[in-house]
């Protein structure tokens, strides 16, 4: 399956996803604001949390957005939520923040179930300058109207070449 068409794939190494995740780790370490829990945003976010976790030595929740099972992650943020409104500090962490439809729709769910906007960070390893939404922490930034790279991250990488295209295919914009 090639042609002039495919997205352009880049496989982040796991020695590159690891500096990734230990330079995020001390920036999270390095700001006054301490999370109580980091919260892996499914499904891309989850690996990266898991490391985050055990670096900042933190408990992980967890949040599967990417299922779109309907209600689901919805009442799982409605209780992450109540939990922010109780003074309990969280740190969402995803892969990346491309579009910022997910953060957005995060931030947006939360802030409908009364979650206090100061308990509330996100991390990711790679930023996208152009996203709709912000991001406090990232270890990476690029600028999506120069760099149309499809980022293949290590727990992607096990799947079948054509499924990660397929997948790349399936949002034209960020590769246009």
């Amino acid at each position: 399956m090639s042609s002039s068409a495919d997205p352009i794939l880049h496989p982040i190494s796991y020695e590159a996803f690891l500096a990734d995740v230990q330079t995020l780790a001390r920036k999270i370490e390095q700001d006054e604001w301490k999370p109580d829990f980091i919260i892996g945003v499914g499904r891309g976010g989850l690996v990266p949390a898991v490391y985050i976790s055990h670096q900042l030595k933190l408990p992980m929740l967890s949040v599967d957005h990417s299922s779109k099972v309907p209600g689901f992650a919805d009442e799982l943020l409605g209780k992450v939520a109540a939990k922010s409104a109780a003074g309990v500090r969280l740190l969402f962490v995803d892969d990346i923040n491309d579009s910022g439809g997910t953060i957005d729709y995060i931030r947006r769910l939360l802030g409908d179930n009364g979650c206090e906007a100061g308990n509330l960070r996100f991390a990711v390893l790679l930023n996208n300058s152009r996203s709709r939404a912000s991001v406090d922490y990232w270890s990476d930034m690029i600028d999506r109207d120069v760099d149309k790279r499809w980022f293949v991250f290590p727990w992607e990488a096990v799947g079948k070449n054509e499924t990660i295209v397929a997948e790349a295919l399936s949002v034209p914009e960020r590769l246009a």
